[in-house]
């Protein structure tokens, strides 16, 4: 600051006075820019706090976000383990359920099968004939069907694995062709099959069902023309197939074709027919369209097997299935084929311990037209009460495995074999087919039937049994 000059201050020229004010003004200029450079560090340090603040709560807002999230994360997983649990077990309560049932299903069925055939025993017409043969065919295919049905079950519940074996092709090929020839017949069909004589590896009886169900499905939505069943090996030209029963080079694959000229599936439907209950817009024989189940359960067995499964057609022009499978090296087992038992049970003592009236009934009427002498009881205590009336001991026991109030027909024969001190040959029947009943009955040293009971099958054994 410029103090007036005193008295005693000599007078300030004009260049000195300048000197000065230039000399303030940077001072002064200097003192303003450190001003304002304080003020600017301040207003940035202010702005890094007003970030940090605004970055600490969007933090927090995600953190608090991203927890709630986990939160409902855990409890989704939760449900989807919950549910999980709950499908599995309706699952396996579906197969103990469909298992214990089967009893209770075929055991009519078994009763039906006895009757139809102590029927056919009997001097019938020709007429008469004809029909007891086509309730037996009946029959069988309601057998089928329930074992079918329960042998899908226990495939989804992962209970049962297939049983893998060399199969011959040509004869599971032409049993089936001969067992649908007259349907197709009846249909004005052709039913022709075709292909090398060719040795797969697969489980016979889900890979007969297969076919069967595939036959049946082409014959049912043909109304003209015919249905072809096609053996070829891997990449063979459609015209080098060679008939059944001719030997041909076995390859790695093989495909079983079926084809028909039927109705065809239109584009749309194509993934739906595989679907439970999906019928499509087709009529099939009697102008009424099927249950939609066939091709179900041809999916789940194919998939069971590890079988490729492919389907071609087109609509009004027909459908080919194919099922590729490997082909083994290994030759298949060949059955044991037993001559037609003529031998009459004449005066054989047979005793049947069966809780359920209709099938002891009809075993009873069986037995009896093959010369049988036959005693039936419910359970052990009907045993007793005969013995102790002077029943004479039986020469054999068919003895119902599930009685009465949780009883077991095995307790009949070890009870007989104490009594009497002799041991009889025992045929068991069941429809249970668990191996731990297995294992029991033949820790017994007993013979395993199971239920519907072929009569041909139980008249062979029970005469191997008495000879």
């Amino acid at each position: 600051m410029l103090r007036p000059p005193d008295s005693a201050s000599p007078p300030l020229d004009a260049d000195e006075a300048r000197r000065r004010i230039a000399k303030l003004e940077r001072i002064n200029a200097a003192l303003m820019a450190h001003v304002e450079r304080s003020m600017d560090q301040q207003g940035g340090a202010y702005s890094l706090f007003q970030t940090a603040t605004m970055l600490e709560g969007r933090v927090r807002t995600r953190t608090e976000e991203l927890t709630g999230l986990m939160h409902r994360l855990e409890r989704s997983n939760a449900a989807l383990v919950a549910a999980k649990e709950e499908a599995e077990n309706a699952n396996r309560s579906k197969t103990r359920f469909l298992a214990a049932a089967s009893h209770d299903l075929l055991q009519p069925l078994n009763a039906a099968r006895l009757s139809a055939s102590a029927l056919a025993d009997l001097a019938l017409g020709p007429e008469a004939l004809a029909i007891s043969g086509q309730i037996e065919r009946g029959l069988q295919i309601i057998e089928d069907l329930i074992k079918t049905l329960l042998d899908i079950s226990k495939l989804d519940a992962g209970v049962v694995r297939p049983a893998i074996k060399p199969v011959a092709l040509s004869e599971l090929l032409t049993g089936i062709a001969a067992s649908f020839r007259p349907f197709a017949e009846r249909k004005g069909l052709r039913l022709s099959v075709r292909g090398p004589d060719l040795v797969v590896a697969s489980d016979p009886l889900l890979l007969q069902r297969i076919v069967q169900n595939l036959v049946s499905n082409a014959i049912r939505y043909t109304r003209q023309g015919g249905v072809l069943v096609a053996v070829r090996r891997r990449g063979q030209a459609s015209g080098e197939s060679c008939r059944i029963g001719e030997t041909c080079r076995i390859g790695e694959t093989c495909r079983i074709e079926v084809f028909d000229t039927g109705c065809g599936i239109a584009q749309a439907e194509q993934d739906l027919v595989f679907e439970e209950f999906f019928r499509g817009g087709a009529e099939g024989e009697g102008g009424e369209p099927g249950l939609g189940l066939g091709l179900s359960i041809v999916r789940r067995m194919a998939l069971a097997l590890d079988h490729p499964l492919e389907l071609a057609s087109r609509a009004g022009r027909g459908t080919r299935m194919a099922l590729t499978l490997p082909v083994s090296r290994t030759a298949p087992e060949r059955a044991v084929t037993m001559s037609p038992v003529t031998t009459r049970l004449t005066g054989a003592r047979v005793l049947v311990v069966e809780n359920d009236p209709p099938t002891a009934d009809a075993l009873e009427r069986l037995l009896r037209a093959w010369d049988a002498e036959v005693c039936v009881h419910r359970d052990l205590a009907g045993v007793e009460a005969a013995l102790a009336a002077g029943m004479t001991p039986p020469d054999l026991l068919v003895l119902d495995y599930h009685l009465d109030n949780g009883a077991c027909g095995l307790g009949v024969a070890t009870h007989l074999e104490a009594r009497t001190g002799l041991r009889r040959p025992v045929i068991v029947t069941t429809a249970n087919h668990s191996p731990e009943i297995e294992a029991e009955v033949a820790a017994l040293g007993a013979q395993l039937v199971h239920k519907p009971v072929r009569p041909a099958q139980l008249r062979a054994l029970l005469t191997y049994l008495l000879a």
